[in-house]
């Protein structure tokens, strides 16, 4: 579809539980301060794993967070972090409640992946102390990742499109792509998009045996990187046409001004190192913004901290901003809430977001030494002021899935870029 006739798309509301923000404005601090939140684990035993840390939600009530009006019977921990990042980001867009002539025409789209293997892995220690007969199988029912959308949708009285994205570390981008789409080729009018992830033994014990998580906290792009921190999320945007923000007076954060997906056909879970779809994603982003490399001001990286990803990410940059990558801040906020997944791309679209409307780049924190392969500007003194009218966020997944995100500063009725 041509950029120039396509519906303008704004994101009105957010929402996130992660390692750094229970809350969006406590997010928007904990990015500006550079806090890390990665830390000992305590949501499970960790003492038969190589490592210990991650980026958990700490302290996280469901029933303080989500109103005694909708019922935690049977919900995973997935289904009660996305659901309570639902309800704020509804709030905040100044849909509280959201108003019967829309529920028809609104839309779920979530990117996850363990969904409620948590809740399975709890079942199976119980079947294994208590045996079958007093197993209680109803556990299982919000086993599969699915059930995050189903729940938003059921609770809310939701009719518009239902979708779950599981491409790994990019389906949360995934899912802000395909929710634009719907938008604009008016399959919904309002979108809630995101993504979610909850800690889990499984996936924690997976990527101990990949040997590709640090046993103290990631440093993207430091040249004694030595893996990536594991991390849990809920990230949950709302979005809409321009006009219908505007029309209501709604507080617009920015605007979705294009998004590539590509495929590496590469590795099941290293990124092809001559970035040949990295470079392709970003690519695909630009022209279906109808922008030039010229135009951006910042980018949110992937940023996972293993030494193969920031190579090749940084690779990918180089070639497709040229000269000009070494004066565009890059940075990746992994290295304070952790790499979430399939929560990822959502939770680093808010984190894009909240830099565009309050004019400053997150940092990359940890970092120690510079590595003469990543030679770019990583943004590692701290937060930095700055001027910020269009944001890239990569998002490059395990199965060589790539998804590049493109955000726009709104600028009252003028457009969100030049």
């Amino acid at each position: 579809m041509n950029a120039k006739k396509r519906k303008r798309i704004a994101i009105t509301g957010m929402g996130t539980k992660n390692a750094i923000g229970a809350d969006v404005p406590e997010f928007a601090a904990g990015l500006k301060q550079g806090r890390c939140g990665i830390a000992e684990i305590d949501l499970f035993d960790t003492s038969a794993f190589r490592t210990h840390k991650g980026g958990q939600v700490k302290n996280f009530n469901p029933r303080l967070a989500i109103p005694g009006t909708f019922s935690l019977k049977r919900m995973s921990r997935a289904d009660q972090l996305s659901f309570a990042a639902t309800l704020e980001a509804l709030t905040d867009a100044g849909f509280d409640p959201l108003p019967d002539n829309v529920t028809e025409e609104t839309g779920v789209a979530i990117g996850g992946g363990s969904g409620g293997l948590f809740e399975a892995e709890n079942f199976y220690a119980d079947l294994l102390k208590k045996g079958m007969a007093q197993a209680k199988f109803s556990r299982l029912a919000t086993i599969y990742c699915a059930s995050s959308a189903d729940r938003i949708a059921s609770a809310l009285g939701l009719g518009g499109p239902k979708t779950t994205f599981m491409t790994a570390c990019s389906a949360g981008a995934t899912a802000l792509g395909y929710a634009r789409d719907l938008i604009s080729g008016g399959q919904a009018r309002i979108m809630l998009a995101g993504g979610v992830e909850p800690m889990c033994r499984i996936t924690y014990a997976a990527f101990n045996a990949l040997k590709s998580v640090d046993e103290d906290v990631c440093r993207p792009f430091d040249r004694t990187r030595a893996g990536l921190s594991l991390g849990e999320a809920a990230a949950i945007l709302v979005l809409e046409p321009l006009e219908a923000a505007q029309a209501r007076g709604a507080k617009i954060y920015g605007e979705l001004l294009g998004y590539g997906v590509t495929c590496d056909s590469f590795h099941m879970t290293a990124p092809d190192e001559k970035a040949s779809g990295a470079v392709r994603s970003m690519r695909a982003a630009l022209a279906d913004a109808g922008l030039s490399p010229a135009d951006v001001d910042y980018i949110n990286a992937h940023g996972t901290a293993t030494p193969v990803n920031d190579v090749m990410e940084t690779r990918a940059i180089r070639e497709v901003f040229g000269k000009r990558s070494y004066d565009i801040p890059v940075s990746s906020t992994k290295s304070m809430h952790a790499h979430t997944l399939g929560a990822a791309g959502a939770l680093e679209g808010i984190a894009s977001l909240l830099a565009l409307s309050g004019g400053f780049i997150p940092p990359t924190v940890n970092f120690r030494e510079r590595d003469p392969e990543c030679d770019l500007d990583y943004v590692t003194e701290g937060a930095r002021r700055a001027d910020l009218r269009v944001v890239l966020s990569n998002s490059f997944a395990f199965g060589g899935n790539n998804t590049t995100v493109i955000f726009g500063r709104y600028d009252g009725q003028g457009a969100a870029h030049a």
